[in-house]
This record gives structure tokens, C-alpha cells and sequence, in this order.
């Protein structure tokens, strides 16, 4: 089960309150009842939903929660960009400047080292990148600018450190 699907099951507030009874725990819908005052028919259907999602397992008088899925959950692995990039898109830039600076470093590879742009190209490029997400482009392009991997002069931008081109 993923960390999103977890969370899912658990955002509906009666699927939560039995699961905490069940953590405290009741190991009967009688006794979920008991500990959270919610009647039998909505206990039901909600131990229906967490059982078919795998939450919880047992007969009744031996129900648990799966904490592997806890665990499971938890150690999800996240590579530094995973948050911040999808399928080619930035969906939103770091709040820490080095890990912004990583996610910036990638949007930099669609400039070609040595080639110029006008500002029209780099608008539509950062564009590519942004859309969908919660950064626009004019953002990206000043922190592209500000940490160095992209000049700017006269209208005129480069990926830092290529050769310098005249027109």
C-alpha cells in the first residue's frame, strides 16, 4: 500500500476512529462500538473498506491493524528530486536552496551548453516545464539566473560555462 493510499483510507473520520480503537485495542466490532460510540452499521462498512483495503485482517474477536503497512509506508525511498519532478514537469521547487539548486541543475539540461537564447525561447522552454505545477516560469528563470547556470546579456541568454557566442 503506498503512503497516499494509506492516508486515503485513513482521511474518512470514521474509518480512523475505528482503526485507533482497534490500535487501543478492541478486536470486535462490539468493542469498537464500545470504545467509540459510533453505531454497529457504520462500524461495519467501515471495517468492510479497511478490510478490503488490507488494513486490518482477523476474524472478529481477533481483528488487528497491519502495522507492516505503517512500516511499509514509512520507508518509502525518495530520491532528492522525486517531490519536485514528474514525467519531464516541476511541479514545485525546494524551500532549501540546495536541494532547490539539484532541481534546477535538471530543468538546466534542456539548454544546449553554448547555444543563446532569446528570452521567447527560454520562456517557452521554462514553460514545458512548468506547466501543471505550482511554479511558474518567470520564478524559475530568475533562480536559473540568480544560481548561476543560466547568463543573461542583452536579451540574450546562456547555459553558464559554455563558450561565449557573437553575434
Amino acid at each position: 500500500m503506498t503512503p497516499e493510499a494509506l492516508v486515503g483510507l485513513l482521511a474518512d473520520p470514521m474509518r480512523l476512529r475505528v482503526v485507533a480503537a482497534l490500535v487501543l485495542g478492541a478486536r470486535d466490532p462490539a468493542e469498537i462500538v464500545d470504545k467509540t460510540g459510533v453505531d454497529a452499521r457504520r462500524v461495519d462498512a467501515a471495517l468492510r473498506r479497511l478490510r478490503a483495503a488490507g488494513l486490518v485482517a482477523g476474524r472478529p474477536g481477533e481483528l488487528l491493524v497491519r502495522q507492516d503497512l505503517f512500516e511499509q509506508a514509512g520507508r518509502v525511498e525518495r530520491t532528492p528530486g522525486d517531490p519536485f519532478l514528474r514525467d519531464g514537469r516541476l511541479l514545485r521547487l525546494p524551500a532549501q536552496r540546495g536541494r532547490r539548486r539539484t532541481v534546477l541543475e535538471r530543468v538546466c539540461t534542456a539548454f544546449e551548453p553554448g547555444r543563446h537564447y532569446t528570452e521567447r525561447e527560454v520562456v517557452d522552454v521554462l514553460r514545458g516545464w512548468c506547466d501543471g505545477g505550482e511554479v511558474d516560469h518567470v520564478t524559475v528563470r530568475r533562480y536559473l539566473v540568480d544560481e548561476g547556470l543560466l547568463d543573461r546579456a542583452d536579451g540574450r541568454y546562456w547555459r553558464s560555462g559554455g563558450p561565449v557566442e557573437t553575434d
